[in-house]
């Protein structure tokens, strides 16, 4: 059963589909591993970054695991799973890379909006996000809730009830299995520390009052937290061919 090109709309959602209609039809079986994440993006036509979506959705099902440095390989559970039908990619979920392209935008200039109306209860609130932020990373603990908050209340304070609400829209998606599956992958001590330091440049900002360093701030920041999860990712997958050669 030969890989179709897709439709551009949720693309990770029919990626994945595609995927776990040919592990169901028997294309590759329990133990066998996937072809690599470049050919996987050249035979369907689509951007890496969709083909990792879509393997981690097919990783949260159960029907695929990652081994680091390795590739990723279909479960031994795998197979049964996608004859019993298995539990579906969420319709609902956004893909991360879409979810994070529509955060650099948006939240860009949420944190200039803030700076411009931020009030002092803000600034204390976003002030004791980032000490929570920075004693988790110290305690190499998860941090999720303090970031959630910071940008919470950055959000509040911006002073527009809409676009307050599309933060904390974009934040609930954040919460679902997918997204947890893919901090797993990127999430350490070393990127919490990272976003402790990013966040205290757009506290800095907001604190005075610099909407144009504020969005500056904000754009580094989550494009430094896209650029990430690629890089982390990368490093589940096995070296090209010509490297693996000359090893």
């Amino acid at each position: 059963m030969p890989l179709q090109a897709v439709a551009s709309h949720r693309l990770y959602r029919q990626i994945a589909e595609q995927l776990r209609g040919l592990i169901e039809a028997g294309e590759w079986g329990a133990g066998d591993r996937l072809p690599a994440e470049r050919d996987l993006a050249q035979q369907l036509g689509v951007s890496r970054p969709s083909v990792r979506e879509a393997l981690i959705a097919l990783e949260v099902q159960g029907l695929v695991e990652v081994r680091t440095g390795s590739g990723v390989y279909v479960s031994a559970q795998g197979s049964r799973l996608s004859r019993s039908g298995g539990t579906a990619v969420d319709q609902a979920d956004w893909g991360p890379l879409a979810l994070m392209q529509a955060r650099l935008l948006v939240e860009a200039e949420v944190a200039a909006l803030a700076a411009r109306h931020a009030q002092p209860q803000h600034i204390k609130a976003l002030t004791q996000a980032v000490r929570e932020l920075k004693a988790r990373a110290r305690s190499n603990q998860p941090a999720r809730a303090a970031d959630e908050n910071f940008h919470l209340v950055l959000a509040e304070a911006c002073g527009n009830e809409v676009l307050a609400d599309t933060v904390r829209q974009y934040w609930q998606s954040r919460r679902s299995p997918l997204f947890e599956r893919l901090g797993d992958h990127f999430e350490s001590e070393a990127t919490w520390t990272h976003a402790y330091n990013e966040h205290c440049e757009v506290l800095a900002a907001v604190r005075a009052h610099d909407a144009v360093a504020a969005r500056r701030a904000m754009r580094q920041h989550i494009t430094r937290a896209t650029d990430s999860y690629s890089i982390s990712w990368a490093k589940a997958q096995p070296p090209p061919p010509a490297q693996r050669n000359a090893a």
